[in-house]
């Protein structure tokens, strides 16, 4: 009496609100190109194999072919009362192509289907997001290749401590990222694995060939076990996992732009295309873009921690829980493809202020350590040394004079070690670039950098 493809053991039709409550199709729907993709490639194994007519299996191609077009043109209004995408195209296809449609469903379920779906969108959706990384980290680059004269001043505890050089600055960002790249690069290996063949959870009695539908849908293998198949949910925690990550590394660079750009700092102009403006103070240039970035974060966070919640005492296989599943991973998946792409742009078209940043670098004491490093050179043990600078910085203080305005006669009340050479030292220039080493700050370490980042 049901309408419902599977209400043939039921006797009364769902409770109205039940179907809306159960139903996914209001998003859901986005995985229909991936959904017709896999049935795609199911029907045709199950001609290839004999399992169903061949004439069969290219009548239901055809029909979906012809739904995809549909859909794409507009024409479809999916069912709440069909519950999600797999059924709406499904009932779609036998109402088309008449009751041979309904073989489609031979040897699977809409526990595989779902799970080959979600991991086939998964896919495209990560090959999205790795390019608008590669997009940011290049941006990051080309702002340190065209600032590499720019000193600033570097931070601990928000505090002055010694000068670096912005782009110094900016490829501690391009690291990150990068990361973040890798992390995503190896998700996207460790989860290209097929699970349509799983059937409900024990998988299938007829002689389906799952490697040559893994093959023609770009997977590189199966999975290994019917019932981790259709109950794993690892591919999407993880993936939510590295999205927390990568934006926490944009939260931060987003409270860096914030303070930069604020007239307390003044260290550089975020484009207007990326500000906004206060609807009673007219002085007012906004950081939305940051702002709004740093707030999502917390969005993806809450993302993560559902997911872990949603799977963490489900018995296996199936349950009905995991349909909460995608909203999160979806939420999660818009959020961080709009953030990246727009600090990509943001980046780009961000400006400088050299002189600004300059003035930062030499206030604070930022080389206080180099003087400390001077007295080692000298033979001085370098905690008799941090207490000599230490001292010479209290007299600063009190003073109201910076470390390189001082007299030789004022450097040598501290320590008779000093020299006239302490003013090779002291400069901004000569802290910057005494550090050498790889990863060091130095303007030789970062143009090495960069060469290598270019020959990568």
């Amino acid at each position: 009496m049901s309408s419902k493809l599977w209400g043939g053991r039921f006797t009364q039709p769902t409770d109205k609100f039940v179907e809306e409550f159960t139903a996914s199709i209001e998003f859901d729907q986005r995985l229909y190109r991936y959904d017709i993709a896999g049935s795609k490639a199911h029907a045709e194994m199950l001609g290839r194999q004999g399992i169903i007519e061949a004439d069969a299996a290219a009548q239901i191609i055809a029909g979906l072919d012809a739904i995809l077009a549909d859909i794409e043109a507009g024409k479809v209004e999916f069912s709440v009362a069909l519950e999600d995408i797999h059924m709406n195209i499904e009932a779609r296809l036998i109402d088309r192509i008449g009751a041979v449609g309904g073989k489609l469903h031979t040897g699977r379920s809409r526990n595989d289907q779902v799970a080959v779906d979600i991991r086939l969108y998964l896919r495209d959706e990560i090959d999205t997001v790795l390019g608008f990384l590669d997009r940011l980290e290049a941006a990051l680059v080309t702002q340190a290749q065209q600032n590499l004269d720019v000193i600033m001043p570097g931070y601990t505890h928000l505090q002055t401590a010694q000068p670096v050089l912005f782009s110094h600055h900016m490829l501690a960002y391009r690291e990150m990222i990068a990361r973040d790249i890798s992390r995503l690069q190896d998700l996207r290996a460790r989860f290209n694995v097929m699970p349509l063949g799983a059937g409900a959870l024990a998988g299938t009695t007829f002689p389906i060939d799952r490697e040559w539908v893994a093959e023609k849908l770009g997977f590189a293998g199966v999975t290994r076990n019917s019932l981790d198949s259709v109950s794993d949910r690892d591919f999407a925690i993880e993936f939510c996992s590295f999205a927390g990550i990568l934006m926490m590394h944009l939260s931060r660079l987003s409270e860096e732009l914030i303070l930069w750009s604020s007239a307390d700092f003044n260290f550089i102009e975020l484009s207007d295309a990326f500000c906004t403006g206060s609807s009673i103070m007219p002085q007012k240039k906004n950081p939305d873009v940051p702002e709004l970035v740093r707030g999502k974060t917390g969005r993806v966070y809450g993302n993560l921690i559902a997911l872990l919640t949603l799977m963490k005492s489900l018995p296996l296989a199936y349950n009905k829980d995991m349909q909460e599943d995608k909203e999160p991973l979806f939420d999660t998946i818009d959020t961080i493809k709009g953030s990246v792409k727009v600090f990509a742009d943001m980046i780009a078209q961000m400006k400088v202020k050299a002189d600004n940043m300059r003035i930062a670098a030499a206030r604070g004491f930022s080389t206080a350590t180099d003087v400390a490093d001077y007295c080692v050179r000298k033979g001085l043990p370098f905690r008799q040394a941090h207490e000599v600078v230490g001292k010479t910085v209290r007299y600063c203080v009190e003073t109201g004079k910076d470390i390189p305005e001082l007299s030789l006669a004022e450097f040598r009340e501290f320590s008779a070690l000093i020299d006239e050479d302490i003013y090779d030292y002291v400069t901004l220039e000569a802290s910057v670039n005494a550090r050498k080493a790889t990863g060091g700050t130095a303007r030789e370490a970062v143009e090495r950098e960069l060469a290598r980042l270019k020959d990568a």
